[in-house]
């Protein structure tokens, strides 16, 4: 891969935030599968790993500020977590974070210490003025992960997104400014 934003790499304590390529495609489906991981996500698990490799070309690989969740003791990607374009918000520097892990490593504060190291990356790299982040009313998990990193309740968001079996859910809104003042 060439050019800069594609090489950028985070390390953290534990972790090795990089660049998703195609060979993580095993690791990936591996966890897509997972009754329990796509849908607090809002994505249905996977039927094969060819449908998780069509997905990766489109939403993972070569795209800017998504990575892998690296564990550096065993170099096994784990998850995937990434600052992403917020379609609820229409201004280039505002960032949504999104993130999705394998069951086997849930409760083990790897979400959270991936998440706030792209925070730091996105308030001081990428000089956002807000992070956003969203997730189901029933994502209790993940509420915990949100307010763990000192984001802050902004309200519900009613019927705001259907999903891939027809369900529609309210979206609990969240966000991190990342600057003291707001420009008029």
């Amino acid at each position: 891969m060439d050019g800069m934003k594609e090489d950028i790499r985070i390390e953290t304590e534990r972790l090795l935030l990089r660049p998703i390529t195609l060979d993580d495609t095993e690791a990936i489906y591996a966890y897509s599968k997972n009754e329990n991981v796509g849908p607090n996500a809002g994505w249905k698990p996977h039927e094969s790993i060819e449908e998780t490799r069509a997905l990766m070309e489109v939403i993972f690989v070569g795209q800017e500020g998504v990575f892998g969740i690296v564990l550096k003791a065993t170099g096994k990607l784990i998850g995937t977590i990434g600052l992403v374009e917020d379609r609820k918000r229409q201004y280039d520097k505002v960032k949504m974070l999104g993130y999705a892990i394998d069951e086997a490593y849930w409760g083990c504060g790897y979400t959270t210490e991936a998440a706030a190291a792209l925070i730091h990356y996105g308030r001081g790299v990428l000089q956002l003025r807000l992070i956003s982040v969203y997730c189901y009313p029933f994502n209790e998990r993940s509420k915990r992960v949100i307010a763990k990193l000192g984001f802050h309740y902004e309200g519900r968001l009613a019927l705001s997104e259907q999903l891939y079996n027809g369900v529609v859910y309210d979206h609990e809104c969240y966000a991190m400014v990342l600057e003291d003042r707001y420009a008029g």
